[in-house]
């Protein structure tokens, strides 16, 4: 999961609206494309808001002009948008996506580029693509890992998977395998996780480090 990137899912033909669009026509935007919300862009296509579904209902319940818009004026994008706008970097990792979203409580995200410039636009629904791979086979894909590639004798290391968070309990020989070990699983797609409880037997890793004879947790 960490090493997909943002430009790797994100939809970069994005459907936007200039802050002086009427919220009815805002509305619908969001039905003809079936979309949940809106970047909202100014005139050098930067991001300076987002208008949900959410907003627009708000504005439904409590009225054209609750936010101060004058008598017969018709309500704007930019006047109900929220801002500033929740976004998120082409080379970020979907991994840092996903927990942005969450953290946030949105579901789409505008991609930008350094310049706040619109590029694209990524949804839970294209992350959520990359935790559907069934648990049993992330499990076989370590456990191949851990034999195949790091030569760990079966059975040293036990692998559990549950809604693609892996832990992992055991023991290696070397430190150095703890390390690789940790690099491979987090880049197994659809892992959302990793909770390594795993020691090891000797610490091959820095020539000033003791004499090995103790376990040492990872």
């Amino acid at each position: 999961m960490n090493h997909i990137k943002v430009a790797d899912l994100m939809t970069d033909e994005v459907v936007s609206v200039p802050p002086g669009t009427a919220v009815k026509e805002v509305a619908k935007t969001l039905a003809q494309h079936d979309i949940s919300g809106v970047p909202v862009l100014d005139d050098e296509d930067r991001v300076v808001g987002v208008v949900s579904q959410t907003d627009v209902l708000a504005l439904a319940r409590s009225g054209p002009h609750a936010r101060g818009t004058p008598q017969g004026v018709p309500p704007t994008a930019g006047e109900i948008m929220s801002a500033p706008a929740v976004t998120v970097r082409a080379e970020e990792t979907a991994a840092d996506a996903a927990r942005l979203m969450i953290r946030r409580g949105v579901e789409r995200l505008p991609v930008v580029d350094v310049e706040d410039r619109l590029v694209g636009i990524v949804t839970r629904r294209d992350l959520l693509r990359m935790f559907l791979r069934p648990d049993a086979e992330i499990r076989r894909r370590v456990e191949d890992i851990l034999t195949d590639v790091l030569d760990v004798p079966a059975g040293d290391v036990d692998v559990h998977v549950v809604d693609g968070i892996v832990t992992l309990n055991g023991r290696v020989h070397r430190r150095s395998q703890l390390r690789s070990l940790l690099g491979l699983v987090e880049r197994v797609e659809g892992v959302v996780a990793v909770a390594p409880r795993v020691t090891a037997h000797a610490d091959d890793t820095a020539a000033t480090a003791g004499d090995g004879r103790g376990a040492l947790p990872w």
